[in-house]
């Protein structure tokens, strides 16, 4: 037949004139001729002989794909090119008598090559278009046709090596000559598919048809009629015995039970047509009569023939010498292995009936079976996936993943869906405990609750104490008259707005809702359900109960860190039993024809080592070889029983290596198959357990040094090749991060290359430590070095210095599996690239284009003991109860507590004596010192298997520890699995609303498990059984840590496990969020990468698409599960503009009852940082408030959704300094009355602005102690916010841990924290120091002395996150940097005094208002008037016009007035005369307010004349009388004519707002008194505290000083112990400058005084102020006795100063 290609890949089949014969034609019969020759010479003679072939010369048709050339000999050309006439064959079958046959004869002419070749019955459709080349898996005849099936009419079609094409495209060569790639590049696992271009009508069925196989494109093919001739044929094949024996079963009949997954090819016949076709399937099926296929019944007895391949033992069935490795799956019939085959395995799988069980294709090409593969075929007609038995064998499998499926199932059924405690369906409001800071007031709260049958709300006032059953027993009393009849316990408050339910058992005000109510002054609204009306829209079902553990089904939408190329049974990318499939279908054409096609079955081992990841075995190299060998000697086959020839021989030890390989592969990287379950293994995997059927022997006993062979590192980068001449590995061996013996270094070698390039070592590696001493948790960990190629960037140099060896990647293993059983056999490890090694992946230039998320596999072998080594640990040793210690020496005891209380161990390094101090006293630190257990630990001297005894049993006898504590115990530095779970054991007694702000680092330290199935994984899927809250975040920090290269996986299977327990609805609601957050990064991006002029338009299209969305359903956000959006409100969305362009969201809430939902989604920026920021300061709010202190800090919530991007929540009502500040101009940053006046504008009212001022104090406070704990900076005036309620709050935190952010090489954040004068005036009440500064000061203080005793919490949180690749986070040093700021070594009074001075610096920093400006200039945008939605002046909360106020008449400036709050200046009133208004309005302006008036009005109306303004310049003193006067004349004027000017300025909004009453212009204002001369007022703030022999007097605060002269005085402070003639006691503080209310915290100090000393002494203290020009005078004094403190406990409290004595 005629070769034509098609464009696709896949050849199609048309009629060839008789006649013509082409080259490929030419080839197949040449093909056929020779096999047929060698099946002369083992059998008698022919019934029929066909005519011998013409013998053609070998002419290249321009259209014929060439074949590979073979390895054996070369054998003399059979047939010829007819150029002129062929002997017609056509005819020559037809002249047979079928009623004459016997049936030996026919069974014989069924053997014949030529029976049916020249039929005028077209060829099966089934092989139209298909492509035997080497590039597909199954690159033969019959390994999985890619369109319909069919029937034709020819029974034995003659075997070809060639492809069937179509007339009109090129040909492509059959084996690409490049090094092949991995799979990726096809679709649907062959080329781009074609376009249908061929459609017949459909014709009666013929007798035979080939089982239906996944296409590309679905075509439909004429279906050849059956002539009568054919028809008698078939009849009498129907009654051979080989039909008795073999034509009952078919693999091809519909089983509607069957359910397999959907495949990607087109739907195959109707079923009408298959129903047609079944039955001559079944009927001729069995006509595959080769010796090596055929099929026997398994009771059957084979005889030994000439020819056979094998001798069949009594009851065991006949099979091929594949059958060794493949088993037959679905069929009760099995196998037994080739002689040639050692060790043979026989393994029956019961599943589906294989396709090829009875050898349907009846061509030489398919004529050997797939052992152990089965194609099932589903109701709706889709062809499922190739099964094979191997692939579902045990040692193909992850039993580690199979036995912790089995625990998450028994996991799962502790938490059955019918438990409302366990399964509510809701979220539950979170709770944070507090102490109440404000005993005495403010612990009533107005609430307010919706109830459905009442129209209106029922409105009560309660304590913020009182149990939330309690209020709801209070509202019913509402509804119900008797109250007796009604289940407390059955209702809810669900809060307004949000779809959560506050939980009954706890107070109304410790939940974080009403926090916040009362934080932003909000209204508390609530509404009572009850648990029938509740919607449990999350709830787990009985379906979900019921349901499979299946890890992998619902991880498609997650982001692998490693490109799956192959897997089990799924296509794309392409099964492994396709690729096996495709390999047995070219062994089988070998086996027929080694010399011409050996080089196919190479190229199909060699793609299946490319879709493993390039990993090619030692024993599949010498298989190949061998194979290679023995095509060139001659075939030695005996006729004896049994005897097989070398090619078999070859063939059959490649089989073993490749399934060697693959199932390797499989139970390395792939999750076990579905089916597979595990058997009874008799011990739980926790209590270890050797493997079934394997010996076992304790690895106490077991003397062996620690040995592995370093093999080869697989899939290396191309860009390797070049850059590296030689390789190493240093093998390390290490326990609880520490080396356990010297690392060993392997020999340098290079690249070698075979099938692909790899790097081979082939080393025995041996460490001399037996395996007895070995840890539970010995890690053995593998790290590669490449050496430069020092000639690959230019010409060698010998004088050019060689660079040191670059780390490329490493891989660690623990050497002890899940059953504590030591690692044995084979190993793949995925080796972890460095930035190095992922950027040479990345620039790969080789011809195979690699990702840097492709596997690179590093192949290590350890020794394949017949017996297995198990860890058995030993028994725990008593330990004696604490009342039986003896006591400690004095001096011991207090070293051993000084010790103990440090921090942590890092940054203080403990001394190896301090350590053996520990360890000798660890049962009475146990007693003492219970949070010492980390140090103690970490003090153990060894943690060999003798240790383990002591250690365990310290461990379990060792007091709860709190959560804080036990988290250092999940750090990388114990790795002990006892230790972790005690630890977890300690951790599940905390409540759901602890643990979730520990989340985070509770995912990091899986990594630092030493298995998958441990005890922290099963606590934290337990948790999210039972709290939605705990399940949504989980979800996106595992989805998030899935990113991660070296633990990706591990975190594959804990989310995978994670959404299986879950249930469906759940599942379903994180889906759609997992969707939503997919199209905001989109439109992110789109309006990141635009243009300035585009973006709104960018923006509106993408926000489309968003709406779309929300058009099908409404989506919980990702920010938190309760906030249901229902759609995006356009006009309210926007952008922001800053670097990373922000969008700005506004999301209309589900529930009728709450309001907008404003949040910002972000790209380009990693948010894991901004979210461990807020964690932290989230934190530390949760440790003031349990002290009782509230420093009214803003959380907001933020998530990161995928590499750099996620969401970001909004806090409303607030703007960011330099919003406020460029009000004033572009050096607003360096006034002192922006922040001030802004939020005397949003609190007009003088107890709101106090209310708010006082509301930024102590924000301020929280503020300045977490940034400067935490390190953060870059704080410019762009990144902190101020709340119109005067909360001040930080945001974008890129930048923390001290790395501060550079401008060229002026570092910008010089200062400890940002505190400006402008704050100061905020917190002063105006320019002069005042009292509240002191309050200030005191609260920073005690804050940060809080956050101290918390030390080891911060350290430890921080460093449980230093693997999780944040760019701030990557070593000690970043740790270092907390532990410093923190202090942890010194006093409380000691940190007070340091914090005080750190306040002091930053107070005076030029540097910060520096930083603010030079923003201020970055930031600069001409945008003439603000938004709508802002303030258009700065001092007006609104914009008011003309036709608001009534028209103004007459203007005019009639006096000025001297105020002193906050500070001393001139205001000035104006006078107003309106239309149709009687009396004159008056109100009061400032001079800068009349200033900002002109400068707007210039901006506006730029073309307008406009009056000119009088000079803001004068010399000398401003705010004096004269200069006031001289100004109310000018300004008069000014006045006069704006409001003469034209009527677009006089009676523009501008002007009216201007002159619009406020708050100020409603009340007067008292002078300042001046002081009266000679008083001595006020209080001095002291510390007196006394240990080892030396008195502490710390003078903290003096406030509401007096002077003489009524000025601010300099004060200092001057103390003596009195008596003392000799003024040796004298001691002083520093002076303050100008203040009546200074600060000093400073440290006075008296050593050598005993207490019986001290009890004699008074303390003198005098307060004076120093002058320069004159003597310092006295401004006031205490004396104290010091018999009247106790001095063994610290005294602070406010003494009144007196006129007193003084020194």
């Amino acid at each position: 037949m005629a070769q034509t290609p098609n464009g696709n890949g896949f050849k199609m089949d048309v009629p060839k004139p008789k006649g013509v014969v082409g080259k490929e034609e030419a080839l197949r019969m040449e093909e056929e001729a020779l096999a047929k020759l060698r099946r002369e010479k083992r059998h008698t003679a022919s019934v029929l002989t066909p005519s011998p072939s013409p013998k053609p010369s070998r002419v290249a048709a321009p259209t014929a794909a060439q074949p590979l050339p073979s390895a054996a000999a070369p054998v003399k050309d059979l047939i010829v090119f007819p150029e002129t006439k062929k002997q017609p064959e056509g005819d020559k079958f037809k002249d047979i008598d079928v009623e004459k046959l016997t049936n030996e004869e026919l069974e014989k002419l069924l053997l014949d090559d030529n029976f049916g070749v020249n039929s005028k019955a077209p060829r099966p459709s089934a092989l139209l278009g298909f492509n035997l080349s080497a590039s597909y898996p199954g690159g033969n005849p019959c390994s999985s046709s890619p369109f319909q099936s069919s029937q034709w009419t020819s029974v034995l079609p003659a075997q070809s090596s060639s492809s069937i094409s179509t007339p009109t495209h090129q040909a492509s060569p059959l084996f690409p000559s490049a090094p092949f790639p991995k799979p990726g590049t096809f679709q649907n696992g062959f080329t781009p598919p074609m376009s249908s271009f061929m459609a017949l009508p459909p014709q009666p069925p013929s007798f035979m048809a080939l089982p239906p196989i996944q296409a590309p494109a679905s075509m439909v093919f004429q279906k050849p009629a059956v002539d009568p001739e054919m028809a008698k044929l078939f009849d009498k094949i129907a009654s051979t015995s080989e039909y008795l024996k073999n034509g009952r079963s078919s693999c091809a009949d519909v089983d509607s039970s069957q359910v397999g997954a959907a495949s990607l090819a087109p739907n195959p016949p109707p079923p009408q047509a298959a129903a047609v076709e079944s039955s001559h399937v079944r009927r001729f099926e069995w006509l595959d009569l080769d010796p090596l296929t055929k099929h026997k019944p398994e009771n059957e007895e084979a005889s030994a023939a000439p020819g056979s391949d094998a001798q069949v033992a009594p009851g065991v069935p006949a099979g091929d010498p594949w059958d060794a490795v493949l088993e037959t799956e679905g069929s009760n019939v099995g196998r037994s292995a080739s002689p040639a085959l050692k060790g043979k395995v026989s393994q029956t799988v019961q599943s589906p009936q294989r396709r090829t069980s009875t050898g349907i294709p009846v061509t030489r090409s398919h004529s050997l079976n797939i052992p152990g593969t089965s194609c099932q075929q589903k109701p709706n007609n889709q062809v499922s996936l190739v099964k094979n038995a191997v692939l579902e064998e045990q040692d193909a499998q992850n039993l580690e993943i199979v036995t912790f499926c089995k625990d998450l199932a028994s996991l799962r059924s502790k938490f059955p869906h019918e438990d409302t405690e366990t399964n509510p369906g809701f979220v539950l409001s979170p709770v944070i405990a507090q102490r109440e800071s404000r005993p005495d007031n403010n612990c009533s709260v107005k609430v307010s609750i919706e109830i459905p049958e009442s129209q209106q709300p029922v409105t009560f006032t309660c304590d913020v104490s009182s149990p939330v059953e309690l209020l709801i027993s209070q509202t019913l009393c509402w509804v119900h008259d008797d109250l007796d009849q009604v289940d407390f316990s059955s209702y809810l408050l669900k809060v307004c707005g949000r779809q959560e339910v506050l939980q009954n058992k706890h107070s109304l005000g410790s939940h974080e809702y009403i926090q916040n109510c009362r934080k932003w002054e909000n209204e508390i609204t609530l509404q009572l359900l009850s648990h029938s009306t509740m919607r449990r829209d999350l709830g787990r079902s009985a379906e979900d109960d019921d349901s499979r553990i299946d890890l992998e089904k619902h991880l498609s939408n997650v982001d692998r860190p490693f490109r799956e190329n192959v897997t089990r049974y799924k296509s794309p990318p392409l099964g492994l039993a396709d690729y096996l499939e495709g390999y047995h279908n070219q062994v089988n054409i070998c086996l027929e024809n080694e010399v011409h096609t050996v080089d196919r079955v190479v190229q199909t081992v060699k793609n299946l080592c490319c879709a493993l990841d390039e990993v090619e075995t030692q024993s599949i190299t010498e298989a190949i070889k061998r194979l290679r060998h023995s095509v060139n000697l001659a075939r030695t086959r005996s006729p004896k029983v049994g005897g097989s020839s070398p090619v078999e021989e070859s063939m059959a030890l490649l089989t073993k290596a490749l399934y060697d390989l693959v199932k390797l592969y499989l139970r390395s990287f792939c999750p076990p198959s579905p089916s597979f379950s595990l058997p009874a293994l008799g011990q739980p995997a926790e209590e270890g357990g050797a493997v079934e059927g394997r010996k076992s022997k304790e690895a106490s006993g077991t003397t062996d040094h620690l040995q592995f062979t370093l093999f080869a590192l697989h899939g290396i980068p191309g860009h390797w090749v070049s850059s590296y001449e030689k390789y190493f590995l240093m093998c390390s061996l290490t326990h609880n991060g520490k080396n356990l013996f010297k690392p060993v270094h392997s020999r340098r070698v290079g690249t070698y290359k075979s099938f692909f390039y790899h790097i081979k070592w082939d080393e025995l590696i041996i460490f001399p430590i037996a395996v007895a001493v070995l840890p539970l948790e010995s890690t053995l960990t593998l790290s590669l070095f490449g050496v430069l190629n020092q000639n690959a960037s230019g010409s060698p140099d010998s004088n050019k210095q060689r660079k040191a060896p670059e780390f490329l990647g490493k891989v660690s293993m623990p050497l002890f599996d899940f059953r504590r059983v030591l690692a044995r056999g084979t190993r793949f490890l995925c080796l972890w690239t460095s930035a190095q090694g992922a950027a040479g992946a990345a620039g790969a230039t080789s011809s195979r284009k690699r990702l840097p998320a492709e596997r690179i596999i590093l192949q290590v072998d350890f020794p394949n003991s017949a017996v297995d080594v198990l860890y058995v640990g030993p028994k725990e040793a008593p330990s004696p109860e604490p009342h039986t210690l003896e006591e400690l020496d004095p001096d011991l005891r207090r070293k051993l507590e000084k010790i103990c209380s440090r921090a942590s161990n890092f940054g203080y390094q403990l001394k190896r004596s301090d350590h053996q101090v520990l360890w000798d006293h660890r049962l009475h630190c146990r007693r003492d010192h219970p949070s010492s257990l980390p140090k103690v630990l970490a003090s153990a001297p060894s943690w060999d298997w003798a240790s383990m005894a002591d250690i365990h049993s310290l461990l379990h006898h060792w007091p709860s520890l709190p959560l804080v504590t036990a988290l250092e115990l999940l750090d990388s530095k114990f790795a002990d699995t006892e230790v972790r779970s005690v630890a977890v054991s300690w951790i599940e007694k905390s409540s759901d609303d602890e643990l979730a702000d520990y989340l985070p680092q509770l995912v990091q330290a899986i990594k630092f498990e030493c298995h998958l199935n441990n005890a922290l994984v099963m606590f934290m899927l337990s948790r999210a059984q039972g709290n939605i809250n705990i399940a949504h975040y989980l979800y996106w920090l595992l989805k998030d840590a899935v990113q991660d290269s070296t633990w990706g996986r591990r975190y594959e299977l804990v989310l995978g496990a994670l959404l299986c327990l879950c249930g469906s609805k759940l599942r379903a609601e994180l889906e759609k969020q997992t969707h939503l957050a997919t199209l905001l990064g989109t439109v992110a991006e789109r309006v990141r990468q635009a243009g300035g002029s585009t973006r709104q338009a960018t923006l509106q299209e993408g926000l489309e698409n968003i709406q779309n969305f929300f058009q099908r359903n409404s989506c919980r956000l990702p920010l938190n599960p309760s906030l249901v959006a229902k759609e995006l409100n356009f006009k309210a969305c926007s952008f922001f503009n800053s670097n990373a362009v922000p969008l700005k969201l506004a999301l209309a809430n589900a529930d009728p009852l709450g309001e907008e939902i404003n949040v910002m989604f972000k790209v380009g920026e990693d948010l894991r940082q901004d979210m461990l920021a807020l964690q932290m300061i989230r934190i530390m709010d949760r440790i003031w408030l349990q002290e009782g202190l509230d420093l009214r800090i803003v959380n907001f919530k933020c998530i990161s959704t995928g590499k750099d991007k996620g969401m970001v929540e909004l806090v409303p009502c607030s703007d960011t300094l330099r919003k406020i500040q460029v009000e004033y101009g572009v050096t607003g940053s360096f006034k002192d009355k922006p922040l001030a006046e802004w939020l005397r504008k949003y609190n007009p009212a003088e107890d709101e602005y106090e209310k708010a001022s006082e509301n930024f104090i102590y924000s301020c406070a929280g503020c300045c102690v977490a940034t400067y704990v935490l390190g953060i900076c870059d704080r410019h005036n762009d990144n902190i916010m101020l709340r119109s309620t005067g909360h001040m709050f930080h945001i974008d935190f890129g930048k923390f841990l001290g790395h501060a952010q550079m401008f060229g090489s002026f570092k910008r954040d010089r200062a400890p924290f940002v505190l400006t004068s402008d704050m100061a005036y905020v917190i002063n009440g105006g320019e002069r120091p005042t009292s509240r500064f002191q309050l200030f000061v005191d609260l920073c203080c005690q804050a940060y002395n809080l956050i101290r005793k918390n030390s080891g919490l911060f350290l430890n949180l921080l460093s449980l996150m230093m693997s999780s690749g944040l760019p701030v986070l990557t070593g000690s040093q970043d740790l270092k940097y907390v532990f410093d700021a923190l202090q942890p070594h010194n006093t409380d009074a000691e940190a007070t005094i340091f914090f005080t001075r750190l306040i002091e610096s930053s107070l005076g920093s030029i540097a910060t208002k520096f930083n603010f400006f030079i923003h201020n200039l970055a930031q600069l945008r001409f945008s003439g008037l603000p938004a709508n939605d802002e303030p258009i002046l700065s001092f007006s909360p609104k914009t008011y016009t003309m036709k608001q106020d009534g028209r103004i008449v007459h203007a005019s400036i009639f006096s000025f007035q001297k105020r002193y709050n906050p500070d001393k200046h001139y205001t000035y009133v104006v006078r107003l005369m309106r239309d149709g208004h009687n009396e004159a309005q008056f109100v009061f302006r400032t001079f800068d307010e009349f200033q900002e008036l002109h400068n707007k009005l210039t901006i506006v109306f730029p073309l307008w004349k406009l009056p000119g303004f009088p000079n803001r310049m004068v010399l000398g003193r401003t705010h004096i009388k004269e200069v006031a006067a001289k100004r109310k004349l000018e300004l008069n004027s000014y006045v006069h004519n704006l409001m003469r000017s034209s009527p677009e300025v006089a009676q523009s909004d501008l002007i009216y707002t201007f002159f619009h009453p406020i708050a100020r212009d409603e009340k007067t204002e008292e002078p300042l008194l001046s002081p009266t001369s000679g008083r001595v007022e006020g209080e001095v703030k002291l510390s007196i505290s006394y240990r080892n022999g030396t008195l502490f007097i710390m003078v903290m605060h003096i406030r509401d000083l007096v002077s003489e002269d009524g000025t601010d005085p300099n004060p200092y402070v001057k103390t003596y112990l009195l008596p003392d003639p000799q003024k040796t006691s004298k001691r002083k503080t520093k002076i303050s400058r100008k203040t009546r209310n200074p600060t000093f915290n400073e440290m006075l100090v008296y050593s050598n005084y005993s207490k019986e000393t001290l009890s004699l002494r008074e303390l003198q203290l005098s307060v004076l102020s120093a002058e320069s020009l004159r003597e310092n005078y006295f401004l006031g004094g205490i004396t104290l006795r010091l018999k009247d403190f106790d001095l063994s406990k610290e005294t602070v409290k406010w003494y009144k100063l007196a006129a007193v004595p003084y020194f």
